[in-house]
C-alpha cells in the first residue's frame, strides 16, 4: 500500500498521480504499485511540488511494517534504534507552562452566585 499527501502543490501534479493511485480526499492519494513504479512517482513529485509539502509512506518489510519520505516538511524522519520516529523542529525557546491566574474561573463564579 502507498499512500502519497500533498500541501499546496500544483493540480498538474495531483492530476498526474491520478494515473496510478486513488484520489481519496484532497491531495491524498492511495495505490499499491510496485516499487519501481513508486519510486518514480516519487522522483516526480519531488521535481514538481514547487513551493508545496509532499509526504510518502508505504508498507515494506521492516519492524514497523511502514516507511515514509517528506519533501519540505518541517517536521523529518529519523531513525531511533530501527525504528523511523518523526523529529519535529524546535522552537528555538524552552517551552514554559505558565502558572493559572490567581482568582476564580468565570465557571465556578456563575456557579458560586447561581447564574447557569
Amino acid at each position: 500500500m502507498t499512500v502519497i499527501v500533498l500541501t499546496n502543490c500544483p493540480a498538474g501534479l495531483r492530476g498526474f498521480l491520478t494515473r496510478w493511485l486513488l484520489e481519496i480526499s484532497a491531495g491524498v492519494f492511495i495505490g499499491n504499485p510496485s516499487a519501481k513504479v513508486r519510486d518514480v512517482l516519487w522522483d516526480e513529485v519531488q521535481q514538481y511540488a514547487d513551493q508545496g509539502r509532499a509526504l510518502l509512506a508505504h508498507t515494506t518489510n521492516n519492524e514497523q511494517g511502514y516507511t515514509f519520505r517528506t519533501h519540505d516538511h518541517n517536521w523529518h524522519p529519523a531513525d531511533h534504534e530501527g525504528l523511523t520516529l518523526i523529529r519535529r523542529p524546535s522552537s528555538g525557546t524552552p517551552s514554559t507552562s505558565s502558572a493559572p491566574k490567581a482568582g476564580w474561573s468565570k465557571a465556578s463564579k456563575r456557579r458560586r452566585f447561581g447564574r447557569a
